[in-house]
C-alpha cells in the first residue's frame, strides 16, 4: 500500500482543514459545550453543503462515493478541529451500516436523506455490560405476528439525541438481529447522559415493548452479528482517524509553545526533554496515522484482514492522543490545566474516544481472537 495520499485526498484534506479552522474556532467551540445538541443547524447546513455526510455513501443511493479512506481524511481533520455534531454518527455508523447491509427497501428511503444531511442516525449496540460482544447484548427481541417487539436499554449511544432512527442489536432466539427503529416510535425513551467530553453527546436509550415490522430487520434475520461486527469495524477504524488528527494538533500546539516559551533565557523547546517528548509524540502520531489509513484502505478494499487492522488501529490510536494530550499538558505547564486554555477539551476528547467502539483492552483481546481462529 502507498500511505502517501493522492493529490485529489490532499486537496479534499486541505479543504477541510479550512473550513473547520474557519468555522469551527474555539470561541464558537467552547460556546456549544453546554448546549443540549451541541451543535447549530448553520454549521450543520454547511457541513452537508460540502456532502461530508455522503462522502463513503454509493453513488446509486446520493452520496460521493469517495469510499471509507476518503472519508478516513475527513475524520482526521474533524478530530483535529474536535468537531461538534452527528458528523460521525451520520457518515461512519449509520450511513455506511445501512449501506453494508441494509435490504434496497432501507438503502432507497434512508442513504439519500443520510447523504443529502436530512437524516440522521444512531448505532445502538453497547449495553451496561461494557463489551461489543454478541454474549453481551441483554436488549431481547421478541418476535410476533408481522414483526418484533424489543425490549432493553442501551447505554453510550452516540447521537441518539438527534436521530430519525436507531439500529438496536437485539437478542433473538440464540442470535442477534439488528433492527431499525424509526424516531418516535412508542416505547423509546432517550436520556442524555452527562460525560467528560462536552464536545460530544451521548444518551441511554431505553425500550419498553417497541414494536417494528419484518422490514426492520438490517442485514441477516437469523443472525444479524456479522453486519454488526462489519459495523464496530468501521466505528473502530473511523475513530481511530479522527484520534490521530487530535493528536497531531496536540503535537502541533506543543511544538508552537516550546518555540515561544521562555525558561532560563532560553526557549524551552531547546532543552532535550522537551525536545525528547516532542519527538516521542510525532512517532506515536506518525505510527497512528498509518495504522489508522491502513485500516481504511483495507476496508475499502475488503482485505482479509480489515477486521484485524481496524482494531490494531483503534487500540494504537486511543493510546496515542492520550499519550499525546497527556504529554502536550506537561509541556505546557500550569497553563494548560486551565479552562482558559484548550488543551484539556483534547485530553477529554482522547478519554472518551479511548472507551467508544471498544477500549484498548477489548480490541487487543478481540485481535488475538481473530488471530487465533
Amino acid at each position: 500500500m502507498n500511505f502517501d495520499l493522492s493529490d485529489d485526498q490532499r486537496m479534499l484534506k486541505d479543504t477541510a482543514r479550512s473550513f473547520l479552522e474557519r468555522e469551527v474556532p474555539s470561541a464558537k467551540l467552547r460556546a456549544l459545550l453546554d448546549d443540549p445538541r451541541g451543535y447549530t443547524d448553520e454549521l450543520w447546513s454547511k457541513i452537508t453543503e460540502l456532502g461530508w455526510p455522503g462522502l463513503a455513501v454509493p453513488e446509486a443511493y446520493g452520496g460521493v462515493g469517495l469510499g471509507f479512506l476518503g472519508l478516513a481524511v475527513v475524520l482526521e481533520e474533524a478530530g483535529r478541529a474536535l468537531l461538534p455534531g452527528p458528523f460521525f454518527s451520520a457518515a461512519v455508523l449509520a450511513g455506511l451500516t445501512l449501506a453494508d447491509a441494509g435490504s434496497e427497501a432501507q438503502k432507497t428511503r434512508w442513504l439519500p436523506e443520510i447523504a443529502a444531511g436530512k437524516a440522521l442516525g444512531a448505532l445502538a449496540v453497547w449495553e451496561d455490560g461494557g463489551a461489543w460482544t454478541p454474549q453481551a447484548i441483554a436488549t431481547k427481541a421478541r418476535k410476533g405476528k408481522g414483526g418484533y417487539a424489543i425490549s432493553g436499554r442501551k447505554c453510550a449511544v452516540l447521537d441518539a439525541h438527534v436521530a430519525d432512527f436507531l439500529l438496536v442489536a437485539a437478542k433473538l432466539g440464540g442470535g442477534v438481529v439488528l433492527l431499525l427503529v424509526e424516531r418516535g416510535a412508542k416505547g423509546v425513551t432517550i436520556e442524555p447522559m452527562t460525560t467528560v467530553d462536552g464536545t460530544r453527546r451521548l444518551a441511554t436509550v431505553t425500550l419498553t415493548g417497541v414494536k417494528v415490522g419484518e422490514d426492520a430487520v438490517v442485514g441477516d434475520a437469523t443472525d444479524g452479528w456479522p453486519a454488526i461486527s462489519r459495523a464496530l469495524d468501521r466505528a473502530a477504524a473511523g475513530m481511530a482517524a479522527e484520534m490521530v488528527g487530535g493528536a497531531g494538533k496536540a503535537l502541533e500546539m506543543s511544538v508552537e509553545y516550546a518555540k515561544i516559551r521562555v525558561q532560563f533565557g532560553r526557549p524551552i523547546g531547546s532543552f532535550q526533554a522537551i525536545k525528547h517528548k516532542c519527538a516521542d509524540m510525532m512517532l506515536l502520531v506518525e505510527s497512528a496515522r498509518s495504522a489508522a489509513l491502513y485500516a481504511a484502505w483495507a476496508l475499502e478494499n475488503g482485505a482479509p484482514d480489515a477486521s484485524v487492522s481496524a482494531s490494531i488501529a483503534k487500540a494504537y490510536a486511543s493510546e496515542a492522543f492520550r499519550k499525546c494530550a497527556g504529554d502536550a499538558i506537561q509541556i505546557h505547564g500550569g497553563i494548560a490545566i486551565t479552562w482558559e486554555h484548550d488543551l484539556h477539551l483534547y485530553f477529554k476528547r482522547a478519554k472518551l474516544g479511548e472507551m467508544l467502539f471498544g477500549d484498548p483492552i477489548f480490541h487487543r483481546e478481540r485481535l488475538l481472537t481473530q488471530v487465533l481462529a
